[in-house]
C-alpha cells in the first residue's frame, strides 16, 4: 500500500487524518507524514493502517 492509496481510501471513508490515526492506533502526525511522503512507513504501521481500512470499509459496506 502506497501513500496515494492511503489517501484515497481515507478520503473515500470520509475520515480526517486524525480520525484514521485513532482508528489505526497511530499518532495523527504519523498519518500526515506518511501521506505527504516525508515518512516511509514501517511494516507494522502499514499493517495497522491495512487492518483499520479493512474494518472500516467492512462496516461501511454493511451500512449500505
Amino acid at each position: 500500500m502506497d501513500r496515494s492509496e492511503i489517501t484515497r481510501r481515507r478520503e473515500a471513508l470520509g475520515l480526517s487524518m486524525s480520525a484514521l490515526g485513532r482508528e489505526a492506533g497511530l499518532h495523527p502526525s504519523t498519518v500526515s507524514t506518511i501521506e505527504s511522503g516525508r515518512l516511509n512507513p514501517y511494516p507494522v504501521q502499514l499493517e495497522k493502517l491495512r487492518a483499520a481500512f479493512e474494518r472500516l470499509e467492512a462496516a461501511k459496506n454493511e451500512q449500505g
